[in-house]
């Protein structure tokens, strides 16, 4: 089982950059993937962004291709979502999600552990 938590969440204003990050500890394998997901009000869980323990390979939500960027540093622990060019529709809470490797990368149902998710909050 992975551990994650996710920080970095804040309000912000149309038009700002963030940085969020995901810390993960527990079985962790070189063929895993971590993933964020978002879940804004009154709508259901969307993929936004994975990432291979590799670096190499990076998946990206339609929403979000071209402003957002996701890496990972396996030597310490940690996953970062830089955001770019906010707008209020990028309100949501956002969750950071690992799988074994077997499964799609897009595909919420394949992943096996989940962090508690962190707010973001864009106003105009």
């Amino acid at each position: 089982q992975v551990q994650l938590v996710e920080s970095g969440g804040r309000l912000v204003q149309a038009g700002e950059s963030l940085s969020l990050s995901c810390i993960f500890s527990g079985s962790t394998f070189t063929n895993d993937i971590l993933g964020w997901f978002r879940q804004a009000p009154e709508k259901e869980r969307e993929f936004v962004a994975a990432v291979m323990w590799s670096n190499v390979n990076t998946y990206y939500g339609d929403a979000v291709k071209g402003r957002f960027t996701v890496f990972r540093d396996n030597a310490k622990n940690t996953m970062t979502f830089q955001v770019r060019s906010l707008t209020p529709e990028d309100t949501a809470v956002y969750y950071c999600a690992a799988q074994r490797g077997a499964g799609a990368p897009t595909a919420e149902h394949d992943y096996d552990d989940w962090g508690h998710g962190t707010q973001v909050t864009v106003s105009l």
